[in-house]
């Protein structure tokens, strides 16, 4: 059997709570769709519990909603109201082997509650790097909501049978936050494995689903903007936030833009910065070479990818980067800052150039390298299919997270 592969020879039933769903298209709703697609074609059964979204109808009949506030701070994001008659019902007549929190609060004290009710694993994956999203809560002083956030996160650690990160750079930090490491020799952990009351940590990335990038079409989005095929496009597809760092990225190509009437910058994605990027490029005389996409759904996300040549990216607060295993998936070379997530994923000189989080000289530089050298281009991004392809498409994926799940069912049954 190869590492990481799953010996499960039976179907698992496996509950997963999320602040955060469909059809808010952020990060930890595209890596719980992507899990729940592999964990079905393998023949599990996945029921998930989210926060009611005004005006939003599932389709799916294994999703079931809890009471939520309509609540917005710079983005759309209802908070889920923990406490159900109706749900409680549905749960306590499901049979479950597992439990799936992707957060520490709200949803994940439910989770937390059922799991012990039910008597399954608790399994928490540690999405977020709290200090990073600070001017998400402006009634709170961002030292004290970070701190509590950080805290909570650790004491759910204590409380779950495993724990996933997205990617092994994130390990340090957890380690700084308190969650401490001991060494393991188990196969699919983390080389900083955690241990706190015999708790691990696993490392298990959000993979590509493959069927979702077949058939892309180039000339589609080029045609529907004007790129012609003389243009260089770079693509940016990320939230219009601060900490996504995007106003960095701005700033690095606009003398970029201004020296090469032929490259073109596409920008996918909104949020509350969006205002002041477009008046920035109106100030600067870019407008005609910058397009703002919106956000871009997620059967057509494919032919943006293929429409670019060189994809950019500024964020500083990545666990994992499921946008750049996407880029990458898509061959193409990748230009990011180096930072948490990003280093487990892009290869310095390999498959794309990583730059200093301040250096806006040397991001643009990096950019005019691959302009200039098509060959250049050609062969990081081919190495970024590679990479990708190998390690990061969601069958490679989903099996090591049943592992996760088949070790921690094993240990909470002895």
């Amino acid at each position: 059997m190869a590492e990481g592969q799953s010996k499960f020879h039976y179907r698992v039933n496996i509950a997963i709570f999320t602040n955060n769903y469909l059809p808010n298209p952020y990060g930890v709703s595209t890596s719980i769709e992507t899990f729940r697609r592999e964990f079905e074609k393998l023949g599990h059964k996945v029921y998930i519990f989210a926060p009611k979204f005004p005006g939003f109808s599932d389709e799916n009949p294994n999703v079931f909603r809890y009471p939520a506030i309509d609540f917005e701070i710079k983005i759309k994001f209802p908070l889920a109201i923990p406490y159900s008659r109706k749900i409680s019902k549905i749960l306590s007549g499901l049979d479950i082997d597992i439990i799936h929190a992707q957060h520490p609060n709200l949803l994940g004290t439910a989770a937390r509650k059922w799991a012990k009710k039910k008597k399954v694993p608790l399994i928490f994956t540690w999405h977020t790097l709290y200090d990073q999203y600070t001017d998400f809560v402006p009634f709170l002083p961002a030292k004290f909501s970070a701190g509590y956030m950080i805290k909570k996160s650790v004491k759910f650690t204590e409380d779950s049978d495993a724990v996933v990160i997205p990617t092994d750079s994130i390990a340090p930090i957890l380690k700084n936050w308190g969650v401490h490491p001991v060494k393991s020799p188990q196969s699919g952990d983390a080389e900083g494995v955690f241990n706190r009351v015999k708790k691990e940590i696993y490392v298990v990335p959000t993979g590509v689903s493959e069927e979702e990038f077949q058939n892309a079409d180039r000339n589609l989005i080029r045609k529907k903007y004007s790129i012609s095929d003389n243009d260089i496009l770079l693509l940016l597809i990320t939230r219009l936030t601060a900490e996504k760092n995007v106003e960095f990225v701005f700033r690095s190509v606009m003398e970029i833009l201004k020296e090469r009437k032929n490259v073109k910058f596409l920008v996918s994605g909104d949020g509350y910065l969006r205002p002041s990027l477009e008046k920035y490029c109106e100030q600067n005389g870019i407008s005609e070479q910058v397009i703002f996409s919106g956000i871009v759904s997620r059967d057509e996300i494919k032919n943006y990818y293929a429409a670019a040549d060189i994809f950019v990216y500024g964020s500083k607060s990545e666990t994992q980067g499921m946008i750049l295993t996407e880029a990458m998936y898509m061959g193409l070379p990748i230009v990011a800052v180096c930072a948490t997530g990003v280093i487990s994923l892009v290869q310095n000189n390999k498959n794309g150039f990583l730059t200093c989080v301040t250096g806006e000289k040397e991001f643009a530089y990096m950019i005019t390298k691959l302009i200039l050298d098509k060959k250049l281009r050609e062969k990081t991004g081919e190495e970024s299919a590679r990479i990708a392809r190998e390690n990061f498409t969601a069958s490679v994926c989903a099996k090591k997270m049943l592992v996760v799940y088949e070790k921690a069912i094993e240990n909470h049954s002895k």
